[in-house]
């Protein structure tokens, strides 16, 4: 489908958070970031894990001029290919899970996930406004769901790589379960990524299926919390 409609066509896995006054990536999965983000224009790199798809735009930035970039990321010890070995500029800080930091004015907290590397979903809180963060996983573990039960985001953008399946995926949401951790934390607005060809042909035949409070991104999209 997407190859005949190219806005259907969905690049690798990268998202902006913009704070109005930091701005940080969540995944690096593009392949052009030092051409859209100049030397000291980003504050930060968060990495959800260390598939190639979600940090193959790290292999071109390492070998960028200027200060250090902070890139942080789940305690991985085998990483991808040379990135630890040859980081370049990258400066890697591993989290620690349901550990918040804290950035300026920001507080993250690092989320277990259920995948098939070492992976981090983020709870990202900034003036009481707080967004979560959560791909690739395949439903939530206990303690990331009573952690996100407790601290309420308003928005949740999530995983939901297959349309809905009779038998439960490894290592992403169907639209069951993206649907059951909606249901299960209530927030005001979720927004389905990481979004397979196969979902958004089923999407496009099914379009009533998705309640009001819930979308499917798209590339370019912006979401204000």
């Amino acid at each position: 489908m997407a190859r005949i409609n190219t806005e259907l066509r969905r690049k690798p896995c990268c998202a902006v958070l913009d704070t109005g006054e930091q701005r940080y990536l969540i995944d690096a999965g593009l392949m052009d970031l030092s051409d859209r983000y100049p030397a000291g224009s980003l504050a930060g790199i968060f990495l959800t894990h260390f598939h190639v798809e979600h940090v193959q735009g790290l292999f071109h930035l390492r070998w960028g001029k200027g200060r250090q970039m902070s890139v942080y990321c789940p305690n991985d010890s085998k990483g991808c290919a040379d990135l630890y070995k040859h980081p370049g500029i990258l400066q890697f800080y591993k989290l620690h899970k349901l550990k918040p930091i804290t950035l300026g004015k920001l507080t993250i907290t690092p989320l277990p996930l259920i995948h098939s590397k070492p992976t981090l979903g983020y709870l990202f809180e900034y003036e009481q406004q707080r967004i979560a963060y959560l791909t690739d996983t395949a439903g939530l573990p206990d303690k990331t769901r009573h952690w996100l039960q407790q601290h309420k985001p308003h928005i949740i953008v999530l995983d939901c790589s297959h349309p809905p399946r009779d038998n439960p995926p490894r290592n992403h949401n169907d639209l069951n379960l993206a649907l059951g951790i909606h249901n299960t934390l209530q927030p005001y607005q979720t927004v389905l990524t990481h979004i397979s060809d196969e979902m958004d042909t089923w999407a496009m035949d099914n379009p009533d299926a998705l309640p009001p409070e819930v979308k499917l991104a798209r590339d370019g999209m912006a979401i204000s919390v």
